[in-house]
């Protein structure tokens, strides 16, 4: 029989809504980050750098691109006949099939998974957030407590406490009280969704809470305040790291905008906590004569002509002549033709910007769209979408997935504008 001390849950299965048309065709955890990486390769590092060698992913909203960037594990060292990466889908059982309901029935769906392992501890984890953080020394932590759950907090500003799940603490970091995004905090410990159960005590409360046809099925709603109720040991463990969640645009965009600056305290090239990704076969990266690159990241395939400004770009980019890219991501073998300004704009995978364009020019403007979604400077054209020669694009635009240039009613789109498929130009 196989047995593992611990065994790492990893929910990737959330539609990422807020992140608009970036997460319209894939899960959020496989959005592509800092220049050659996918979200989920943070949490997937920090796993086998810890120690964690038996992983369950959880997928289910649009898998088929995080399915195929995990395949067996290996980039992780996770491709083993003991333990290894296991994808975990919704399926039919004996009874009846269902949708995961909540990261709670997401876990409680795949309890044999677990008891498979014979774990005596399981750690859940998110597969969409940015930071490096070693589980083994949260899971130290959890023994020498004799807790029944251990949650990484971290230190949030008063003002934002209220979107997070609020920890109270007594002196020796023993929770005694919390609250999902209270309108009045009493605390600044931020849940970061990292939880360490002891895994018997955690499957009875599973099930308990699998039989209760009100419950939200969530571990934040659910499964802690009832072990709060009960007066179980549950313990928080301060993170002082770098940690994002990148879950808006806004935040996508500036943590990516973080990379260009050298943050402290998360360096991409650690060699002593490498982030480890798939590495298709590219050229090294070409800058040509004219061409100039000041404090950003360029990806190995990319042919620079032009200049390029405190941006991300990924593997197979071309950027042409007299072209200015700055404060923007472009992602993987995007096309930007010649006398083109861009600003402030992310740009999806293999779509081709036309030339003398200007994208991300004028003042902002509130959405026309989706003003939840998209309400900064930031303009966002999806994947394999075209934009045509001499077209203007102002700041908070949104240009969708498949965009041909019969989609365009117009060559001028003002901030705040969008071009989306059926829907034309506004």
């Amino acid at each position: 029989m196989i047995r593992k001390e611990i065994v790492a849950m990893l929910l990737a299965g959330g539609q990422g809504s807020r992140l608009g048309v970036l997460t319209q065709n894939i899960a959020k955890p496989a959005v592509l980050y800092g220049g050659k990486y996918r979200i989920i390769d943070f949490t997937l590092s920090n796993c086998i750098n810890s120690g964690i060698d038996s992983v369950g992913i959880l997928t289910q909203y649009q898998p088929l691109a995080l399915n195929n960037h995990i395949g067996i594990g290996k980039p992780w060292d996770l491709d083993r006949m003991s333990g290894g990466v296991t994808i975990l889908s919704p399926y039919m059982r004996t009874e009846k099939g269902e949708w995961y309901s909540g990261t709670a029935d997401a876990v409680y769906q795949n309890i044999h998974y677990v008891d498979s392992l014979s774990a005596k501890y399981v750690i859940i984890l998110s597969g969409d957030h940015i930071y490096k953080m070693d589980y083994s020394k949260m899971l130290d932590y959890h023994k020498k407590n004799n807790a029944d759950a251990t949650i990484s907090v971290i230190e949030v500003p008063w003002e934002e406490a209220s979107r997070y799940g609020i920890m109270s603490t007594q002196e020796d970091d023993r929770i005694f009280e919390f609250e999902e995004k209270p309108a009045n905090p009493k605390s600044r410990l931020a849940s970061m969704g990292i939880y360490i159960f002891t895994w018997d005590l955690l499957r009875e409360y599973l099930i308990l809470d699998h039989s209760q046809s009100s419950s939200h099925h969530d571990f934040g709603k659910n499964i802690i305040p009832a072990m709060l109720a009960h007066d179980r040991r549950l313990f928080a463990y301060k993170f002082d790291g770098y940690w994002r969640d990148v879950g808006t645009i806004d935040a996508y965009w500036s943590s990516n905008m973080n990379l260009t600056e050298r943050v402290p305290d998360f360096n991409l090239f650690d060699p002593y906590w490498k982030i480890y990704t798939p590495n298709p076969v590219y050229p090294p990266h070409f800058i040509g004569d004219n061409g100039k690159v000041e404090k950003s990241i360029v990806a190995e395939g990319c042919m620079i002509y032009g200049t390029v400004r405190r941006s991300v770009i990924f593997p197979g980019v071309t950027i042409n002549e007299n072209t200015v890219i700055e404060d923007s991501i472009i992602m993987s073998e995007a096309l930007i033709g010649s006398n083109v300004e861009i600003y402030n704009t992310i740009i999806g995978e293999t779509s081709v910007i036309g030339n003398n364009v200007k994208c991300g020019v004028g003042e902002f403007a509130e959405s026309t769209f989706n003003p939840k979604v998209y309400y900064t400077n930031t303009t966002v054209i999806g994947s394999n979408t075209v934009v045509p020669n001499n077209t203007v694009i102002g700041k908070n635009v949104v240009i969708d997935n498949y965009i041909t240039p019969h989609d365009y009613e117009t060559n001028n789109i003002p901030s705040g504008g969008y071009v989306m498929k059926g829907g034309g130009a506004e």
